[in-house]
């Protein structure tokens, strides 16, 4: 297994680079999409997901190109550290392929633009999330051991979605008042097939693996909108809509404990039998969602190093991230915060390379 960084794109700087690497990792998983830019100037670099959205989404003319995509690979190769990976896809690009709107053939093509740009630059997976509202509902405090600051859930929150609005980004700051329409749950696994339909085939060309994240949170229904993998049994329904080594899944284990049914370490163990896991979220959590608080990796419901032992066994090599982490008192928050997970597992491997 494989010690990586998440990093949002206003993090893609220098400095980051040589704190992941400092910090032992060997690969980052990156954010294109900019959260953060026009959400009121936040900076904690965990988004949590609001009535009020994360503002604008990007350019809808200006897809990732292969140019700034192979720039990017060789800034971070020179910091010795490999791009694993993009995670989520921006709204501006693939909004209709979502909704199942007028533009959707021209929003496929611009995936498998995006798919064959990455594959030329040597980008391995793009993670995705097929869900309208995205993240929404979280909330944030002093939830975690000592009063250190994570993000949580108290409810569900079910305030219809805008016109011009989808995954918590607007895309479209004029269109007309009113609430995108309610989809059924066959419409939403309708429209992921054909997702999947037509861009698998460009990803196995390109060499790149599509990587799905479950819905966080995991809820049937969120902000009026069905969701499709919100219980872990329903992550092999999505793999089996199309049979292919470029259908994976962007494991999140936080997002999986927080659901209703199953037992966390089946469901590891379940998947990565399959080798289904393109690359893992390593987080913990207390409770389940709709109420739920993320706590440090040592102290909530999960026993980290009893999933890190289930991959190992399965023979799971890619990439583990520490998703979010508690941020701690000190002048660098989330630094201080990713670093104690960072080292936790850096620790656990190298316990399990040496009893190997």
């Amino acid at each position: 297994m494989k010690l990586g960084l998440g990093l949002y794109r206003h993090m893609l700087t220098p400095e980051n680079f040589r704190f992941a690497r400092q910090a032992g990792c060997t690969h980052v998983i990156v954010h294109l999409v900019d959260y953060f830019h026009q959400s009121g100037g936040d900076r904690q670099n965990q988004p949590v997901g609001s009535q009020a959205g994360w503002g604008r989404a990007g350019d809808p003319n200006k897809l990732w190109t292969y140019e700034e995509l192979a720039a990017l690979r060789k800034e971070i190769n020179a910091h010795d550290l490999e791009l694993y990976g993009i995670e989520n896809l921006d709204p501006a690009h693939w909004h209709d392929v979502l909704l199942d709107g007028p533009k959707k053939a021209q929003h496929l093509e611009n995936v498998k633009t995006i798919i064959r740009n990455m594959g030329r630059a040597g980008i391995p997976v793009l993670g995705y999330c097929f869900a309208l509202p995205g993240v929404a509902g979280r909330i944030s405090g002093p939830f975690a051991r000592g009063g250190a600051v994570s993000v949580g859930m108290d409810e569900a929150d079910q305030t219809p979605i805008p016109n011009g609005t989808v995954w918590n980004m607007v895309y479209d700051p004029d269109a007309p008042p009113g609430n995108i329409p309610a989809a059924t749950p066959e419409q939403m696994w309708q429209r992921l097939a054909d997702f999947l339909e037509a861009v698998i085939p460009a990803a196995e060309e390109a060499g790149v693996t599509l990587a799905a994240h479950p819905d966080d949170p995991p809820l049937p229904v969120l902000r009026g909108q069905p969701r499709l993998v919100y219980q872990p049994r329903l992550y092999q329904r999505l793999i089996d809509l199309k049979a292919s080594p470029g259908n994976k899944l962007e494991f999140c284990v936080g997002t999986l404990a927080e659901m209703t049914e199953g037992d966390i370490y089946d469901v590891v163990d379940q998947y990565s039998r399959q080798g289904r896991l393109a690359y893992v979220h390593l987080r913990n959590v207390h409770g389940k969602a709709p109420h739920y608080r993320e706590t440090f990796i040592d102290d909530g419901d999960i026993n980290a190093l009893r999933v890190l032992d289930i991959l190992q066994k399965n023979h799971f090599d890619g990439v583990i991230i520490p998703d979010h982490t508690p941020q701690m008192d000190c002048a660098a928050p989330w630094h201080a915060g990713m670093a104690f997970a960072l080292g936790y597992f850096r620790s656990a491997l190298q316990r399990m390379e040496s009893n190997s």
